[in-house]
């Protein structure tokens, strides 16, 4: 059995994938068999009907499949929003057709979240290498000026041409690199929550995605320049996250405290020269963020840590909540969030000395298994640059001083437990910032 098939073998949504130059044409026969005697509708926006939207549209004819006329977005300014769900949801609803998405992160969220709001399934069609959101469960949409993640199935059936996303614009593929190589990030986050007692590592999800990730990973310069195969290794890198995803309900084995930095960018409406900033870049700045604190834990003494005095330091819940309020400066949708995802997490004094002990005790063998895992700061930031991805937060129009600002909220916006929480709960977060942004560190403030 080999990786996809083993994958299929525990997705909840998916059971069909083909990726491969090939790929497009096998995409009628898939829908013949996932959606016997149905309809279909193509989703798409200009250039992505260029791209595959025709062709597809073609294939489905020739194949005798019954079809609308293909439904195809305009707007230049296209984005996962709330009022094009509405457009979307409105031509759904005059039909019984079942969608097939033509495109990548915009149309694949639009369409997944439609498809399941109409209660039906989909199927799609990548076009791009840019994200790992194809066959994850849940779709990202921008709803009351906030970017939410909503649950509803991953594609029913998804084709992807390696040839076709080596063809995208060069950004597109840098992003899905920058998205990708933060899965190893988040797997050092796991294998910490897991030590811990705090989420239990799935063996099967976390090798699905471990396992050939840095051979994905191994040529940026080769994803940059369009070569077939290596896209063709990152989409199968991004592909198997999502269905990692599926199998544990959950986006803890592609998804630590990288992308908790995305999150919040997200709630901020990060712009960089007028434009919103793509996932995979801020997953990769983030990714830049969360290495070099997991590089200072792994040089930390944890051994020694005196856990009685974090323990006697550490906040009742009454506190907390006014500290929330203080960081995030009186903003409610922020404090809203902040106190919610933080609840999910807290533990009072008893639970704090548990965890703290369990650090401490198996603080040797999880500093050898860290080491092993991550990638150097240094190697990470080359990579990052050699794909045509940003490396420093300026590049995505996050300031040196709003990087540290940043690390101080992420503990409080998502219930997930990652390392930047180990450095909350050890009180090393003061010493470990100064570090990075005082004088000759990383992102030194001048």
């Amino acid at each position: 059995m080999n990786k996809i098939e083993s994958a299929l073998s525990r997705t909840t949504d998916t059971k069909a994938l083909v990726l491969g130059e090939d790929a497009i044409p096998q995409a009628a026969q898939m829908f013949k068999n996932l959606f016997p005697g149905q309809r279909a509708l193509v989703v798409a926006d200009t250039n992505t009907f260029k791209v595959a939207g025709r062709q597809t549209e073609k294939l489905f004819s020739e194949a005798g499949i019954p079809q609308e006329t293909p439904f195809v977005f305009t707007d230049p300014a296209l984005y996962a929003e709330w009022k094009y769900v509405e457009i979307l949801e409105e031509r759904l609803r005059q039909t019984d057709a079942i969608p097939v998405a033509v495109g990548s992160g915009v149309i694949n969220d639009l369409t997944k979240f439609v498809a399941s709001h109409c209660r039906r399934r989909y199927m799609c069609v990548g076009t791009a290498a840019s994200m790992d959101g194809y066959t994850a469960y849940g779709s990202s949409i921008t709803y009351e000026g906030n970017k939410q993640t909503f649950d509803c199935p991953a594609p029913y059936g998804m084709v992807l041409d390696p040839g076709i996303s080596a063809a995208a614009p060069e950004e597109m593929s840098a992003s899905g690199y920058a998205d990708l190589i933060a899965k190893i990030p988040a797997g050092a986050d796991w294998l910490i929550a897991d030590a811990l007692g705090v989420e239990r590592l799935d063996e099967f999800a976390f090798h699905e995605v471990q396992d050939g990730l840095r051979e994905a990973l191994s040529d940026p310069e080769g994803i940059r320049r369009g070569d077939v195969r290596k896209v063709g290794q990152l989409a199968e890198g991004l592909l198997l996250s999502g269905f990692a995803m599926q199998a544990v309900q959950s986006s803890r084995p592609a998804s630590g405290a990288e992308h908790q930095f995305s999150h919040y960018w997200d709630m901020e409406h990060l712009t960089h020269d007028g434009k919103p900033v793509s996932h995979g870049f801020k997953v990769g700045i983030g990714t830049l963020a969360s290495t070099a604190f997991l590089e200072l834990l792994i040089a930390t003494p944890v051994e020694e840590l005196d856990v009685e005095a974090r323990v006697a330091a550490w906040k009742p819940w009454e506190e907390v909540e006014r500290e929330i309020a203080r960081v995030f400066d009186g903003r409610a949708d922020f404090i809203a969030r902040g106190i919610k995802e933080t609840r999910g997490k807290y533990v009072d004094k008893e639970g704090l000395r548990h965890q703290l002990t369990a650090l401490r005790q198996k603080w040797p063998a999880l500093r050898e298994s860290l080491r092993r895992q991550i990638l150097p700061f240094t190697e990470i930031r080359e990579r990052l640059r050699l794909v045509g991805a940003p490396y420093e937060p300026e590049q995505i129009g996050v300031s040196r001083a709003g990087l540290r600002d940043t690390f101080i909220k992420i503990p409080y916006m998502r219930s997930r437990f990652t390392n930047i929480d180990i450095a909350f709960r050890c009180g090393y977060m003061d010493e470990w910032l100064d570090r990075l942004f005082g004088r000759g560190g990383i992102w030194e403030i001048k």
